[in-house]
């Protein structure tokens, strides 16, 4: 599993936040390296963190997801928002990843 983390407040501090072209070039990376699924989170579940507005989860999580619908591999979207979840099914996610 390969990780594209869309969050700008991560505990890890690998969040690549509004970076749409960085986050799928990661995503694509993360296949070539031998991810056999990418999880694509834009929001931090780290102890603490501000929620993430709907408007702002999706216009993270869309692009990214629609840069990578073709890279071969399954797509997860990590939310716990059922409209990121009905958003992110729609525009092709192959499954969701329910962090609440």
């Amino acid at each position: 599993m390969g990780i594209v983390n869309l969050t700008d407040d991560s505990f890890s501090g690998d969040g690549l936040a509004d970076d749409v072209a960085r986050a799928i070039g990661q995503g694509r990376q993360l296949v070539a390296d031998g991810a056999d699924f990418l999880d694509i989170g834009a929001e931090s579940s780290r102890p603490g963190a501000q929620p993430v507005p709907v408007e702002q989860e999706l216009a993270r999580v869309l692009p990214v997801l629609a840069g990578l619908r073709d890279c071969g591999v399954p797509l997860s979207v990590d939310t716990a928002k059922p409209e990121v979840m009905a958003a992110a099914l729609a525009a092709g996610a192959d499954m969701i990843n329910d962090i609440a």
